[in-house]
C-alpha cells in the first residue's frame, strides 16, 4: 500500500511511501480507505499535530515512514476488506477518521449496529469521538447520493453544530452580535446557518475576494471584509475566531474595546495559531461528550441527523466537488489547500 506523509515541521514538504498492507490478527479488522476529503480542517490537524496529539492517531512507522513524517488525519469512507472479529463483517462500509493511505488496521470494540470504536492501544488516550467508525447501514445521517457532502462537511458540520449549540446554550454570551472570521469557510458558514435567526445577529468577516460568495450564502445578517472592521457596530460582541489571525483579533480589540465581551478560538484557516490569545478555546469532542450525557447517543445522533438534513439540502448548491485520485491527487489537493489557493466553492474529494 502507499501512504502520504508531510514533514511535521515543514508542511509543504511531502513524501509518498510504500509498505505491505497490514495483516489482521485475532480481533482485528483491515479497512481499505476509499474516499476522503481535504479541507482547511485537515490543515488545522497538522498545524496543531503536536499540541493536540493529532499525529498520534496514525503512527508513520506502520506505513513504512520515518518519524519526521506525519500522517494527516482525514475524514471519509472505507470498506472492511479483512475481518478477524466475529461481529464485524467483510463488505461493511464505514465513515470515520482515516489515514492518508491505502489501508488502516483497527481493533474494534463496543461493536453494535451503528458501528464500532477502534480500541488499538496507541489510541486509548486520544479523544474518543475520533475513534468511532459508523456503519452506513446504521447511520441516520447517511444517504448514498450525499457521500461527497458527508466527506467534505460532516466533521466540519459536527463542529459547527456543537459550536452553535454551545453559543445558543449560553444565550450568545450576552452579546448583541456574533462575529465569525473566515466567514467563507465551511465550518464558519455552517455555524452561521445554525445560528441565523436564533439569537444575536451574525456578522461574517472574510477576504475581499470572497465577499460576494459569502453574501450569496444568505447565512449572515452582515458580511464585511477584513478591511471593513471599523464599520462593525460597537455593541457587545462575541467573537468566534476560525482564522487564527492575530491581525484580525487585534483589529477587533482595537475597534470594540470592552464591548468585545467574549473571544473564542475555534480553529484556524491560517498557519499561525493564535488560540492562546483568545479567552477560550472551543474543542468539539468536549461538547460532544457533554451532549452525549445530556441527550444519550441516540438523542445526539437524531438531533445531528435532523440538522444535517436541513443543511445538506442547501449546501449541495454551495460546493463544487473537485475529484482527485490516488497518492498524487491527494498530494496536489493538500498543497493547494495548505497554500490557501482553493476557492470557497470548491471541495476536494480524493478517490483513494
Amino acid at each position: 500500500m502507499w501512504a502520504f506523509g508531510v514533514d511535521r515541521h515543514e508542511l509543504d514538504v511531502t513524501t509518498i511511501g510504500a509498505a505491505d498492507p497490514p495483516e489482521a490478527g485475532d480481533g482485528e479488522v483491515v479497512l481499505r480507505v476509499d474516499r476522503v476529503g481535504i479541507t482547511a480542517n485537515n490543515v488545522t490537524y497538522a498545524v496543531l499535530g503536536d499540541a493536540m496529539r493529532y499525529w498520534e492517531f496514525f503512527p508513520p512507522g506502520a506505513a513504512g515512514l520515518e518519524p519526521r513524517w506525519g500522517l494527516v488525519p482525514l475524514w471519509g469512507f472505507a470498506e472492511v476488506v479483512t475481518s478477524r472479529h466475529e461481529q464485524v463483517r467483510v463488505g461493511g462500509r464505514v465513515y470515520g477518521y482515516l489515514p492518508p493511505a491505502g489501508h488502516l488496521l483497527v481493533r474494534p470494540g463496543r461493536v453494535d449496529d451503528a458501528g464500532f470504536r477502534d480500541e488499538s492501544p496507541h489510541r486509548a488516550g486520544l479523544p474518543s469521538p475520533y475513534n468511532a467508525y459508523r456503519l452506513t447501514t446504521g447511520d441516520p445521517a447517511y444517504r448514498p447520493d450525499r457521500e461527497d457532502l458527508l466527506v467534505l462537511f460532516r466533521p466540519l458540520f459536527f463542529t459547527s453544530f456543537m459550536l452553535a449549540d454551545q453559543v445558543l446554550d449560553h444565550d450568545g454570551y450576552g452579546a448583541e452580535q456574533l462575529v465569525l472570521s473566515s466567514a467563507s469557510s465551511k465550518t464558519a458558514y455552517a455555524t452561521a446557518f445554525e445560528l441565523l435567526g436564533k439569537g444575536p445577529r451574525t456578522v461574517g468577516l472574510t477576504a475581499a475576494g470572497n465577499k460576494g460568495f459569502t453574501e450569496s450564502l444568505g447565512c449572515y445578517d452582515l458580511v464585511l471584509g477584513y478591511d471593513e472592521i471599523a464599520a462593525l457596530p460597537t455593541v457587545p460582541t462575541t467573537y468566534l475566531d476560525l482564522s487564527g489571525s492575530a491581525a484580525t483579533r487585534d483589529a477587533l480589540q482595537s475597534h470594540l474595546g470592552a464591548r468585545l465581551t467574549k473571544d473564542i478560538a475555534v480553529g484556524l484557516t491560517t498557519r499561525s495559531p493564535n488560540a492562546f490569545a483568545a479567552g477560550e478555546v472551543f474543542f468539539a469532542p468536549t461538547r460532544i461528550r457533554k451532549r452525549t450525557v445530556d441527550w444519550g447517543r441516540d438523542g445526539l445522533d437524531a438531533r445531528f441527523a435532523a440538522a444535517w438534513d436541513r443543511f445538506a439540502e442547501v449546501a449541495a448548491g454551495w460546493v463544487d466537488v473537485a475529484e482527485g485520485r490516488g497518492a498524487e491527487g491527494l498530494r496536489a489537493a493538500w498543497l493547494e489547500v495548505l497554500a490557501g489557493r482553493t476557492p470557497p466553492r470548491v471541495g476536494h474529494v480524493i478517490q483513494v
